[in-house]
């Protein structure tokens, strides 16, 4: 990576993580539905597919026409509205996850650029307290810590990664 390329310079203003945020919260006021599964229940839980979902769409159209041959407990109503809501959900999840996808990338992206950066400043504060430029070695020293223990490879501190 080449600390002197900074694809990101950006700070969100206070105002616009509020908005966002509220955003979010207005979602899950027009979702008060949605729910949380444990571990276990994404596991064992029969899921759909698009294999699936033409055989539930054949079964509804079955309840419908033959109602009177089955129990009263299965509503054909509750499983038309369980697929339509599975088909708009399916649509949002795609929205949302292109969404976090880009917030993944952009956080991993500024992250990587501060962190390559510090670095590079790290090795220059190392060679300054090389030097014997007065100050260098107590910055030096100080951000040295977050390597302590890590062992040696026969350098003196972290390698930047290469770009």
């Amino acid at each position: 990576m080449n600390i002197t390329i900074n694809r990101l310079n950006f700070v969100m203003p206070n105002a616009d993580i509020a908005d966002v945020k509220k955003s979010i919260t207005d979602i899950y006021g027009k979702m008060p539905f949605l729910i949380g599964l444990t571990t276990d229940e994404r596991v064992t839980l029969p899921k759909i597919s698009e294999n699936n979902k033409v055989f539930v769409g054949d079964s509804i159209n079955a309840l419908a026409n033959n109602a009177p041959m089955l129990p009263s407990y299965l509503n054909v109503a509750d499983i038309k509205s369980d697929l339509t809501l599975y088909e708009q959900l399916d649509e949002l999840e795609m929205l949302a996850l292109q969404l976090v996808e880009k917030i993944q990338d952009t956080r991993m992206l500024c992250g990587s650029e501060a962190y390559v950066s510090s670095l590079t400043a790290y090795r220059l504060f190392e060679a300054a307290a090389s030097a014997g430029i007065p100050g260098a070695d107590a910055i030096y020293d100080a951000l040295k810590q977050r390597f302590a223990g890590q062992g040696q490879t026969g350098q003196t501190g972290p390698t930047p990664p290469k770009s």
